[in-house]
């Protein structure tokens, strides 16, 4: 985040969830409230800071956030049951400081806007870059947030026009930690990362295969790491979209089935990678990879050398 004063940043208005009420909640020992609150939405923010990642950043509790929680506890050494309470929000807080913060838009964040896309894989192939279709999904992805959480904190606000000061979540920066072993917990339905120690250090939201095309069974290990990868749509091996049956190549870009990283693994056509979608990350299934918000996948990448393993387990 840039250093513009959040003073200078749009006034979402005294009775909405803001920059405001997010940085200034505290958590009282009461569950999480039903519907967007902004003490989850500090929670969600902490966590992500801590190396926990809860998916999209949009301050509504659930599964999500429960699998995150029982992460962060894992990696605190506190009793692991998933329930938010004091211990957690004391261990939360040596990723305290600013939750929300102010920034200003460049240029270079309202270039390369695309009209909106097609859903059909046969007109996607004919593009060149699957990129963002607004500023504001451009901007939700970068500080880790769900488009209309952004715009509840933005009300009124033009995200495409350079200069103009928004309100965002300000999720740190990426890990840096060694990785020595990553396992995919179907039934957490998490990225479990852990360090040559066996302690857990990092853990994401996964969406990890279907009963029509399940995720592979056993170890394998990571063979490369591709940024901003096309798409090879084989529908003879993989899945069939739509009516069509040929195979096709997808163009690169934070829009395309894998996102924005594909992390290759030794399991032909396997592989982990980014998603259009970042809000339904462990809420939907995938066809047989393992599918992360594109910010989670873009800091593994970092992360992974070839020959880190990779464990499935149920």
């Amino acid at each position: 985040m840039n250093s513009v004063s959040a003073s200078e940043a749009p006034d979402p208005g005294a009775d909405a969830i803001s920059a405001e009420t997010i940085n200034a909640a505290q958590f009282t020992g009461e569950a999480l409230p039903d519907g967007q609150s902004a003490i989850t939405a500090k929670i969600q923010i902490l966590l992500d800071r801590g190396g926990v990642s809860p998916g999209v950043i949009d301050g509504y509790a659930g599964e999500n956030v429960d699998r995150a929680i029982r992460a962060f506890e894992e990696i605190n050494g506190l009793p692991v049951d998933g329930v938010m309470d004091q211990d957690v929000w004391q261990a939360l807080q040596a990723h305290g400081g600013e939750a929300v913060s102010a920034y200003q838009i460049t240029v270079e964040d309202v270039s390369g806007i695309v009209p909106p896309l097609p859903e059909d894989y046969r007109e996607l192939a004919k593009l060149d870059w699957l990129g963002y279709e607004s500023a504001a999904e451009l901007l939700a992805e970068r500080f880790h947030m769900d488009i209309e959480f952004l715009e509840t904190l933005n009300p009124g606000v033009d995200f495409a026009q350079p200069g103009t000061t928004i309100l965002a979540a300000n999720p740190g920066a990426n890990a840096e930690t060694e990785v020595a072993r990553i396992v995919a917990n179907k039934s957490r339905e998490r990225l479990q990362v852990y360090d040559s120690t066996g302690r857990l250090v990092l853990s994401y939201p996964v969406t990890i295969g279907s009963s029509d095309t399940p995720s592979p069974t056993g170890t394998h290990e990571v063979l490369g790491v591709a940024t901003d990868p096309t798409y090879s749509y084989r529908p003879d091996e993989n899945f069939q979209q739509g009516d069509n049956n040929e195979q096709l190549t997808i163009p690169p870009g934070p829009n395309g089935p894998v996102g924005s990283t594909w992390i290759d693994l030794s399991e032909p056509t396997y592989g982990i990678h980014g998603t259009p979608d970042p809000a339904l990350i462990g809420k939907t299934a995938s066809h047989g990879c393992l599918r992360l918000t594109n910010w989670d996948a873009n800091e593994l990448a970092m992360l992974v050398a070839n020959g880190t393993p990779v464990e499935f387990v149920d």
